[in-house]
């Protein structure tokens, strides 16, 4: 409907603003805009709702003042919202002591109706409840965690390398927190690869002397691949670091800092307290500095939390840690691979074979100075091959298609046994073939094979036996055997009698008859 209004319209909507009504009702009951009943009840001098910076007197018959009015009597109204002041509104702190106790609205309003007479409707409460409700700010939950059951890890922005040249390097600062005692270890690095996120786990479990049962890690694309707080999808290799240390990897959800806040602070602790303001020539220098500030800084503080000392709470935590296996965890790369036409996947500028049907497709492969390890992507081995020098081949026999393989490389012997399935005369021709021919002869044999697809068995036995009587090893001679045998010409019978035709001894006795030749 247009903003623009007929006579009658416009006076229907000033009686109903003077009644009380709101802008909102009246807007629903005659089916038009609410700006548009906001904009002529702001005309009416004699409205029911009042404007902001109104200046109406005591005297003024407007009743529901809205949010900013200054003049006439004060509102009952606590809320500083526009409109008709709600019916809950007498109710108020009743209704806030029945959401403290985890009641629904419809439970609200049904006390409300048997309690204290309430006239309004479900739907006052409702809208009532829920403002409350969007007021209300709900505390953070602090977890706890006993000795020995989790770690926090997070990564922050460790001091400038300066070289020899001048020039500065931005390193990388690993910080892992034990939740319990809140003993920590620090470590910079220049990238966040999966490699130095390993290594640098594994080089503080052997700095805490034990593993936690649980290690709270943040989404990083070095220890996560596909992030999801129910069943994320980790990195291959840090999932099998956990399993040789025996720890479990949990990944927070994604953009909730709170969910390790623990560590959260303390990677800013070690960025304002132990690298600000400090640049280093070397990693190993930064690094060394970092583990003589724990000792003699970070570790003998009282933290603001537990008001104990760091080392002395960690001195209790450490008998909760679990052993640490007596390896430790294989330094080896890995990535993703495709599978080229060949069936050969490249690694370090070598290539190495995988079964036939992974011809196109994508594999995991993890390598190192020895071993070539290839997984589908379940993380399922396929196979494994020695390592190879760039520009080399590893072919295995059982990655190559049956239809791919000639019967020279099966061998002599195979072939020789083909050739005995033909005949005793294709076999003898064959040994004796290669002892004339030597290797050329493996040729020959495997053309004898050949004629298989043209010739029945028996012919091709009968020509090989007279090509050995002849001492004729080509293969051109044995096919010309096979043409003769095969030429061969046939002998006919004649019938002696036919039903359309006479006897002979009866034509004679016609012919003496008729004395034809007398």
């Amino acid at each position: 409907m247009s903003n623009i209004l007929k006579g009658s319209m416009i006076e229907t909507v000033k009686q109903l603003g003077q009644r009380g009504w709101s802008i909102r009702h009246i807007a629903k009951e005659l089916c038009i805009n609410r700006r548009t009943v906001s904009k002529y009840l702001e005309n009416n001098s004699k409205c029911a709702i009042s404007t902001p910076g109104s200046d109406k007197g005591p005297d003024s018959k407007c009743t529901i003042p809205t949010a900013g009015d200054s003049g006439g009597s004060p509102s009952k109204c606590t809320t500083s919202t526009a409109g008709r002041c709600s019916l809950c509104e007498a109710h108020g702190e009743y209704i806030r002591e029945r959401l403290q106790c985890g009641l629904s609205a419809q439970r609200i309003f049904q006390d409300l109706q048997l309690e204290r007479a309430f006239d309004g409707s479900y739907e006052s409460v409702k809208r009532y409840v829920r403002k409350l409700e969007e007021c209300v700010e709900v505390p953070f939950r602090r977890m706890e965690a006993l000795p020995g059951t989790e770690c926090q890890v997070d990564y922050g922005t460790g001091a400038w390398i300066v070289g020899a040249d001048g020039k500065r390097r931005k390193t990388h600062l690993f910080r892992i927190v034990l939740s319990c005692s809140r003993k920590a270890y620090s470590e910079v690095s220049f990238t966040q690869e999966t490699e130095c996120f390993v290594r640098a786990l594994e080089n503080a479990f052997r700095y805490f002397g034990g593993v936690p049962e649980t290690t709270v890690i943040d989404n990083l694309k070095a220890g996560v691949i596909k992030p999801c707080v129910y069943d994320p999808e980790l990195n291959p290799k840090l999932r099998d670091f956990a399993k040789h240390y025996g720890t479990c990897i949990l990944p927070s959800r994604v953009r909730t800092p709170r969910h390790k806040g623990k560590v959260e602070r303390q990677v800013g602790y070690a960025q304002d307290n132990a690298l600000k303001g400090k640049s280093f020539k070397s990693l190993a220098e930064q690094n060394a500095h970092l583990r003589d500030w724990e000792a003699r800084v970070a570790d003998q503080r009282i933290h603001g939390t537990t008001r104990r000392q760091v080392q002395q709470m960690f001195n209790e935590e450490k008998p909760h840690l679990k052993p640490l296996p007596p390896d430790l965890f294989p330094a080896f790369q890995e990535g993703r691979r495709k599978v080229h036409r060949d069936g050969h996947v490249e690694v370090a500028k070598a290539y190495y074979s995988v079964a036939p049907e992974y011809t196109r497709r994508e594999v995991w492969v993890r390598y190192d100075g020895r071993l070539i390890e290839i997984f589908n992507e379940a993380m399922a081995r396929i196979c494994v091959h020695a390592h190879k020098e760039p520009g080399q081949r590893s072919t295995r026999k059982e990655h190559i298609p049956l239809e791919k393989v000639g019967n020279p490389e099966l061998g002599n012997e195979w072939m020789l046994t083909k050739a005995w399935k033909i005949g005793d005369a294709a076999h003898a021709w064959a040994i004796a073939m290669l002892v004339e021919r030597g290797v050329p002869g493996t040729r020959v044999l495997n053309g004898l094979l050949s004629l298989r697809k043209k010739h029945a068995a028996s012919a091709i036995n009968t020509g090989c036996s007279k090509a050995l009587e002849a001492q004729e090893f080509s293969l051109k001679g044995l096919r010309r055997h096979i043409a003769n045998s095969s030429h061969q010409q046939e002998s006919f019978t004649f019938i002696g009698e036919h039903p359309l035709i006479r006897a002979t001894a009866e034509y004679e006795q016609i012919i003496n008859s008729k004395g034809l030749f007398q």
